[in-house]
Formats: structure tokens, C-alpha cells, sequence
């Protein structure tokens, strides 16, 4: 493999990025404007924005939180605190260590980021189907499998084809950059 190649992959895959709402196909451009919609309209409110992930998606998620609070002026929140985490899944089972915490702390009106390449992820499934309870907005990311259950679970979905979890994390880390973008731009 060439680098030239790999850089032609990704901006192939991040061109084929999918956005859905209410298992309707959106352009990806409306897709970053209801995204940037409904961030600004969560700062407005003074609301949270909750990101969770596995792996190298928790690493993304807790990038992408410290960027919205600190360029979007966002109230953001993710759960890495080791303690809860092992808490959690030691009494409660590793399902429940993101919809637990959004129990106690989630409101109608924040919002969910939930990524996951592979999109089949138990416990991320299982915190938006809570978010949607609690009357949070949902915003999910996944790749690979075109059927994965993350993929239309959200009020607004993004879907990538990615085959691997190295491009499904690359085009990830992408899209969340871009949103930010669009959050801190001057318009």
C-alpha cells in the first residue's frame, strides 16, 4: 500500500459519508448544518453534550468534548472516570456503564454523541435507547457494516463504509474536527 492510495481511500470514504434521519437519506451538507443546529441550539440552552465510545472511540470522544468546551463553549461530558466505569460494570454489567450515568445526570434537551465503527456495541446501543427516554437528542457515527443497529438508532445518524476500524477512527476523528469547525466558525 502506498501512502498516495491510503490518502485517496479516506477521502473516497469521507466522501461517501451518509447522513439519515428517520431512516431518510440527507446530503451531507444539511447533515452539518442540522448538526450545527442542534449544537448551537444545545449551547443556547445551556444543556450538555454527552460523547461516548469504546477504544479508540472513547479517545475520540473525550478529544471531541475538551474541543467543543474549550473552542464551542459547550458543557460537555464523557465517561472515562475509571472508578465509575469498573463500578458500573462490576454491579451493573458493562451494558449499562454509559446508560446508567446519563440516568442520573441526563435532561431533556442534551445530546448524545454515540460512535462506534462497527456500530453493534451493547453498551452504546443501550445508552441512546435511554437518551431517547430521557428526551435527549441522539446523534450517532458508525462504519462498517451497512446493517448495523447504531447506524439508524439516532435522531441524526452518520454512516461511513469504512471496512476497517483504522479508516472508520480516521474518517471519525475527521467528521468531529469538521464539526467543531462549523460550531466555532464566525457566521
Amino acid at each position: 500500500m502506498k501512502w498516495l492510495n491510503k490518502v485517496e481511500g479516506l477521502g473516497k470514504l469521507l466522501s461517501s459519508l451518509k447522513f439519515s434521519v428517520d431512516n431518510r437519506n440527507i446530503s451531507a451538507d444539511q447533515g452539518f448544518a442540522e448538526l450545527k443546529k442542534l449544537t448551537i441550539d444545545v449551547r443556547e440552552n445551556r444543556k450538555t453534550i454527552y460523547v461516548i465510545g469504546n477504544g479508540a472511540s472513547a479517545s475520540m470522544a473525550s478529544h471531541f468534548a475538551a474541543d467543543l468546551a474549550k473552542n464551542g463553549k459547550l458543557h460537555t461530558q464523557v465517561f472515562s472516570d475509571l472508578a465509575l466505569i469498573t463500578a458500573i460494570s462490576n454491579d451493573m454489567g458493562y451494558k449499562e456503564v454509559f446508560a446508567e450515568p446519563l440516568r442520573r445526570r441526563g435532561n431533556t434537551g442534551d445530546m448524545l454523541v454515540a460512535i462506534s465503527s462497527s456500530g453493534r456495541s451493547d453498551n452504546i446501543l443501550t445508552a441512546v435507547v435511554e437518551a431517547k427516554r430521557i428526551g435527549m437528542k441522539t446523534v450517532t457515527i458508525s462504519a462498517m457494516d451497512i446493517n448495523n443497529p447504531l447506524k439508524a438508532a439516532g435522531d441524526l445518524n452518520l454512516y461511513l463504509p469504512a471496512e476497517t476500524y483504522g479508516d472508520a477512527e480516521s474518517c471519525h476523528a475527521a467528521i468531529l474536527h469538521y464539526w467543531i469547525d462549523l460550531v466555532c466558525q464566525k457566521s
